[in-house]
């Protein structure tokens, strides 16, 4: 059984710096357990000199640490033996389920591995890219040499704690570099048990540190300190933009940035066996409990198929059941905190107010304390303007629009501001090839919803959605800076 008691898990609270949990003098902000409401844990946020203290540790180890240095499979040694401490921790899985939305079996049974299996990718990364030998005269020799920015600041959101860290630290680390990384004050107490594993591993102290507090006076303090040489940033669009524009004007440091989402579900009449295509398109709006910026919350679907597909959509949407994180029966996640749930309502309230009908859902379960479980939502008649189709929900909500020919379908398909993910449900070859090139996304899906294993395939957006890649050779090689050298001999 994987069942846990809440009250007995050891957090380690503080920051995490120079390899020890340190205590700061910033504001104080609690934190709750998205179950049942309950606070559980107070911090103090770390200040403009907390993160200094931070950064400049990390710089200092940099020189002296012997990392950035160090030969690249000593690295992946080191990372490898990182991730094996990830699997098999059982302490590491409770944090993440306390403090998360993730119920503790899909913690156990899916991120704790994802995570591992990330941090092992990129210590395979290590030492297999490196720079270039250019052609050039005679008596000359031309190199393009790769070597790492140095310190790395990254922010995490609060949705995937531990596999959104190792994205951002995996490659980081396994290019040289240090990392100081704010996670979300959310839930912020998995990720620094993830950095005393590092530790425990044989990551040099300072080489990974971990500060807490708020975007606004923690992740700016972050962003802006000039020792800071690059910038990974996971979250909303309008936060990403103002990361790219401070990391601009101190120090025009390059960033990578996945942001927002509102995916489409395209479903054309030659989907298949309905009740698979079902099951498929309730997991990439319910997983979660919707709050992922890859959710497929826009089902657009040809007029052929729209009805039984919805009746088999309707039916399943009334199976879940709420459920606290730590009981080893829990499948369905409660949404974040009060505040995520009076968005979901008030968006659904103004997405009926333009002509929208609910389904299914639209409302909290009931008893359910504190936690704020919602329902799966279907809602049908919506426009293209309307606010449910327009923005980024993260809840348990999917808008219905239909189709009749292809270009139509398409047409509907794209979306002014996001471009992340996209998913095309056809058996016609040349149709979803057409749907593919057509879509103006970073990540299209066919036949499927959802990332896979393979880490070689990378993760990133396109318009507001974001820039850079994360996963795949592409994250590790954006985490080191090349240099030009011509030598005459």
């Amino acid at each position: 059984m994987l069942s846990f008691d809440p009250e007995k898990v050891s957090l380690p609270i503080g920051h995490y710096i120079g390899g020890q949990h340190v205590s700061t003098q910033g504001a104080r902000f609690a934190v709750k357990r998205p179950s049942d409401g309950k606070v559980y844990a107070e911090l103090s946020e770390a200040q403009a000199s907390d993160v200094d203290r931070a950064v400049t540790l990390a710089h200092e180890a940099l020189k002296t640490s012997g990392w950035r240095s160090c030969p690249p499979r000593q690295r992946g040694k080191v990372l490898r033996r990182w991730a094996d401490l990830i699997e098999s921790d059982p302490l590491l899985a409770q944090l993440e389920a306390l403090g998360s939305t993730r119920p503790i079996s899909d913690v156990v049974q899916h991120e704790i591995p994802f995570t591992a299996e990330a941090i092992r990718f990129y210590a395979e990364c290590a030492d297999k890219y490196s720079g270039d030998l250019f052609p050039t005269q005679e008596s000359s020799l031309s190199m393009l040499i790769s070597e790492p920015y140095g310190v790395i600041g990254a922010i995490t959101p609060w949705n995937f704690p531990l596999s959104m860290a190792s994205w951002k630290c995996g490659p980081a680390l396994a290019a040289g570099n240090a990392v100081v990384l704010k996670p979300s004050e959310l839930t912020p107490f998995s990720t620094v048990r993830m950095a005393e594993l590092a530790v425990q591993a044989g990551l040099p102290a300072g080489i990974l540190n971990i500060v807490q507090g708020s975007g606004a006076v923690t992740g700016s303090a972050l962003v802006t300190h000039p020792l800071v040489r690059k910038v990974s940033f996971t979250g909303s669009t309008v936060t990403g933009a103002r990361i790219m524009s401070d990391a601009a004007q101190h120090g025009m440091k390059p960033v990578t940035l996945e942001l927002g989402g509102k995916s489409p579900q395209l479903v054309f009449d030659d989907a298949g066996d309905i009740d698979v295509l079902a099951q498929r398109i309730l997991r990439g709006f319910t997983a979660n409990g919707g709050q992922a910026c890859v959710a497929g919350t826009r089902l657009i679907v040809q007029r052929g198929i729209a009805q039984p597909l919805l009746d088999r959509l309707v039916a399943l949407c009334q199976q879940p059941q709420p459920g606290v994180t730590w009981q080893d029966s829990s499948r369905y996640a409660p949404l974040i905190d009060e505040r995520q749930g009076n968005k979901v309502a008030s968006v659904i309230a103004e997405a009926k107010a333009q002509g929208a009908e609910v389904l299914v859902g639209g409302e909290r379960f009931a008893d359910t304390d504190e936690g704020w479980f919602w329902q799966p939502t279907l809602l049908c008649g919506v426009a293209a303007d309307n606010p449910a189709v327009q923005q980024e929900i993260f809840g348990p909500v999917l808008t219905v629009q239909e189709f009749d020919s292809e270009e139509e379908g398409l047409a509907l398909a794209a979306h002014e501001t996001y471009g992340l993910c996209a998913g095309v449900h056809t058996l016609s070859l040349p149709r979803a090839m057409r749907a593919m090139r057509a879509i103006e996304s970073g990540t299209v899906w066919i036949n499927r919803y959802g990332r896979s294993g393979d880490f070689i395939i990378p993760t990133g957006g396109f318009l507001g959605s974001g820039i850079g890649k994360d996963l795949g050779r592409q994250a590790f090689q954006a985490c080191q800076r090349q240099k030009s050298v011509l030598i005459d001999f």
